[in-house]
């Protein structure tokens, strides 16, 4: 399934691959790895609530942001998972955080096969990289909160997100 003009980068419209999910939706699984080059699934990131933010790469300054606003979050909100979920290679994740010191988030490479884009239709189909998303799924695995950033170099919207995580706990 493809989503043609459903983002954009600097105004110009670009192609999702995959499905446009919803609060109430069954979250989809993946796979991805970790910085340890461990294959992870939907199962292996927990039976609690997660926040999965999703960005094109952590070396431009709205992912960096993004990121770096998500680890402060998760000092403050016990019983919620936070991943990053991005293209970049699990070398370059672990060796940002390094550069940072941001050590709450999770970080997931998508890079292999971008299977994490196509469940979850964050896929940039032009530029093989994610847009900027947001998904909160509960503890049953169901999506409570679903944001897609219409362009790519906007921020989300950070507080209805943790709103969600809040609620859902």
């Amino acid at each position: 399934m493809e989503r043609p003009g459903a983002t954009t980068l600097k105004g110009n419209p670009l192609t999702l691959v995959g499905p446009e999910l919803k609060a109430g939706d069954a979250a989809p699984n993946f796979e991805m790895v970790d910085n340890g080059l461990q294959a992870v699934d939907l199962a292996k990131t927990g039976s609690g609530v997660r926040i999965f933010s999703v960005v094109p790469s952590l070396d431009t300054p709205v992912c960096d942001a993004q990121t770096k606003r998500f680890n402060e979050e998760a000092a403050k909100l016990e019983g919620v998972d936070i991943l990053t979920v991005s293209m970049d290679l699990p070398f370059a994740q672990k060796r940002w955080c390094g550069a940072f010191g941001v050590d709450r988030v999770k970080m997931l490479s998508d890079h292999r096969a971008g299977s994490f884009g196509s469940s979850y239709g964050t896929l940039i189909k032009e530029l093989r990289i994610h847009s900027r998303a947001i998904f909160v799924v509960g503890k049953d695995n169901t999506i409570r909160h679903a944001e897609y950033v219409k362009e790519v170099a906007d921020h989300p919207n950070y507080e209805t997100a943790l709103a969600a995580a809040k609620a859902a706990l």
